[in-house]
């Protein structure tokens, strides 16, 4: 049996960021050998990962941004719990998954998984097992985008709301100290309300028959609305759908800053003030957990079980 000194146990502590104990066990299992323990927490941290996988919700976590060059990356990795989420080691972990989508460009999810893992130790998924192992929670890699060229982005808190918006400026106009300020508003824009749409042009003409088909059933069974000829009624779908746009693309909605004017009324009033052409050509928001469901917790049942009285 190899002898397993404590600055043995603490070295490979250091190298994996693994609890003593574990690291310990696996060096006893290796008889000694760095490498073939390391192995051994992998694979248990492999099992400890698909055993999380197959019980778990992660519906907390962050979403957070890099930009580098003219590349501008987000991504949203979820945790268990907002405690895991405020986690130095779980943080830094989620800034090498950014400088590893910089470099990589991995086309989605299971590339980047497939992808070295920035510090060349691993592949990304192989460090994200590792990471639930020594967190000791579910941890999953939703999702991730990667803008090229001029962009602006904004983080909401801790890492709540995430967006990038992109941009196409003239040069000159792009490195005044007025279009950071601008493009700033907007990504702050994005992320204070929600819109699907970019403009009315973007707007699937599908979308647009089914929500006429949605104003004219409405219309049709309001009794006030039974004797109003059809051109009447046609114009209070117009209208209506007019204002569809103004709730669902960035554009023409109101500007939070300025009740009296829409964003593309800024943009159009920036450009002129700046000297030079702005379009604003898309955004991207990250809304931390959205649209996955936590689990809900029964707290009298489960005192129940504690207490065997169940």
């Amino acid at each position: 049996m190899a002898n397993i000194t404590a600055k043995d146990v603490a070295a490979l502590r250091a190298k994996t960021g693994i609890g003593m104990m574990e690291c310990k066990k696996a060096l006893v299992e290796a008889e000694g050998d760095v490498e073939e323990a390391i192995k051994i927490l992998r694979k248990r941290g492999e099992l400890k990962a698909e055993a999380k996988a197959a019980t778990r919700i992660a519906a907390d976590g962050i979403v957070d941004i890099m930009k580098e060059g003219n590349t501008t990356a987000m991504i949203e990795v979820n945790s268990e719990t907002d405690f895991v989420a405020k986690n130095a080691s779980f943080q830094e972990f989620v800034k090498n998954l950014l400088k590893t989508i910089i470099a990589n460009k991995p086309a989605d999810v299971d590339a980047l998984l497939a992808s070295n893992y920035i510090d060349g130790s691993a592949t990304v998924d192989a460090k994200l097992k590792e990471m639930i192992f020594v967190i000791g929670e579910k941890i999953s890699i939703r999702r991730f985008v990667v803008a090229e060229g001029l962009t602006s982005t904004y983080i909401h808190g801790t890492g709540t709301i995430g967006v990038i918006v992109t941009f196409d400026a003239d040069e000159a106009v792009a490195a005044k100290d007025g279009f950071a300020e601008f493009a700033k508003n907007i990504a702050l824009q994005v992320g204070a309300y929600p819109t699907p749409y970019l403009n009315k042009d973007a707007v699937p003409a599908s979308v647009i028959e089914e929500e006429k088909a949605i104003l004219m059933a409405q219309i049709a069974n309001d009794p006030a609305n039974a004797k109003k000829p059809a051109q009447i009624i046609e114009k209070m779908v117009t209208g209506r759908i007019s204002k569809f746009y103004d709730n669902n693309c960035l554009l023409d909605m109101g500007y939070v800053k300025d009740d009296d004017m829409k964003v593309g009324q800024y943009v159009d009033a920036t450009a002129k003030e700046l000297g030079g052409n702005i379009t604003v050509t898309g955004f991207y928001r990250f809304e931390k957990g959205e649209g996955i469901q936590k689990r809900e917790e029964n707290f009298a049942d489960e005192i129940a079980k504690l207490t065997g009285n169940n």
